[in-house]
C-alpha cells in the first residue's frame, strides 16, 4: 500500500477530496481515462465525471478503484463521506425533482417503505416523524410529499410502476385507522390507468435490488437516469452504463414480482389482516 499523504493544502469538502484522490491516483500511474475505462470495464467517461466532481460513481467502482490502485478501503471510505455530504444530498435531490417533473414514465422498487408517490398523509407523517423530524419542519414536508402526488393526476400524467417489496407491506403503522387507509389508498391507485403496482415476496430471497431503493426516470430526449437511495444518502446515477445496469437489475426484479391482478390480491389480503377497532 503507497505510503500515507499528508493532508495539508487537501480539500476538506468531503466531494472534491474524493476528486482529488481520483486525479491524483491516476496521474501517479501516468493512466490515461481511457486506458482506466479499459482496465476496469467501466466507460472512461464515468471516471472524468467522478474526477471532475459531476458524479461520484457507485461503491462498486470505488471498491474496483482501490482494487485497481492497491489502496484498500481509502476510496471507498472517501466515497461514503462523499454520499454521505448533506449539502451534497440536497443539491442531487434537487437535481432529480426537476427531472421527476419532466418524466414521461416513472418505475420505482421499494425495500421497506412505500414510495412517496403513493404514501397518505398518516403514511408520510409517521414516517417522517420517525426520522426525527419535528414541529413546522414536519408539517412543511409532509405538505411538501403530499403535494408531489399531483405528478400522477391528469390525463398527461406519467406512467408509474411500483415494485414493493413484501417487507414494506409488512411495517404497518403504529395507528391501525391510517394503516387501513395506506392499503386502501394502494388499491385506488392500483385502478389507475397510468399506475401499475406488484409485490415481490419475500419468499423469493434475496435479488439483485434487495437493499436498493431505486427509482428510473425516462426524460423527454429519451434518456433515462436513475435515483438510488438508502436511508442517509442518495446518488442520482446518469452515466448511461450505470444506469443500463441498474435497469437489468429492475427487470430481473420485476420478474420475480406477482402480476399486477395477483399483487392486487395480495394488499388486499394484507387490508383483512389489520385488526378492527373494538366497538365504542
Amino acid at each position: 500500500m503507497p505510503p500515507r499523504r499528508a493532508i495539508t493544502g487537501r480539500s476538506q469538502e468531503p466531494r472534491q477530496r474524493f476528486a482529488e484522490e481520483l486525479r491524483l491516483l491516476r496521474s501517479q500511474r501516468r493512466e490515461s481515462l481511457r486506458q482506466l475505462g479499459a482496465a476496469l470495464g467501466w466507460d472512461w467517461s464515468l471516471f472524468g465525471k467522478m474526477e471532475s466532481g459531476q458524479t461520484i460513481g457507485s461503491p462498486e467502482v470505488a471498491e474496483a478503484l482501490d482494487q485497481h490502485y492497491g489502496t484498500p478501503g481509502l476510496l471507498l471510505t472517501l466515497w461514503e463521506l462523499a454520499a454521505g455530504d448533506p449539502t451534497q444530498f440536497r443539491e442531487r435531490y434537487r437535481r432529480y425533482m426537476a427531472l421527476e417533473a419532466e418524466a414521461l414514465s416513472l418505475w420505482h422498487y421499494a425495500v421497506s417503505v412505500l414510495p412517496g408517490l403513493l404514501q397518505t398523509e398518516g403514511y408520510a407523517h409517521a414516517l417522517l416523524s420517525a426520522g426525527g423530524i419535528m414541529g413546522e419542519e414536519l408539517t412543511r414536508q409532509v405538505e411538501a410529499r403530499i403535494g408531489r402526488r399531483e405528478l400522477l393526476d391528469g390525463d398527461d400524467a406519467p406512467r408509474f410502476r411500483a415494485i414493493l417489496s413484501e417487507a414494506a407491506l409488512r411495517t404497518p403503522l403504529e395507528d391501525t385507522n391510517e394503516w387501513r387507509k395506506q392499503l386502501e389508498h394502494l388499491l385506488d391507485m392500483g385502478e389507475r390507468r397510468n399506475v401499475m403496482i406488484q409485490v415481490v415476496r419475500q419468499e423469493v430471497g434475496l435479488h439483485a435490488l434487495t437493499n436498493t431503493h431505486t427509482m428510473f426516470l425516462r426524460l423527454p430526449d429519451g434518456r433515462t437516469v436513475a435515483w438510488v437511495e438508502t436511508g442517509y444518502s442518495g446518488e442520482l446515477v446518469q452515466e448511461t452504463a450505470a444506469t443500463e445496469r441498474l435497469q437489468l437489475s429492475y427487470d430481473l426484479v420485476r420478474d420475480l414480482a406477482l402480476s399486477p391482478v395477483e399483487s392486487r390480491k395480495f394488499v388486499k389480503q394484507m387490508l383483512e389482516e389489520v385488526p378492527c377497532d373494538p366497538p365504542i
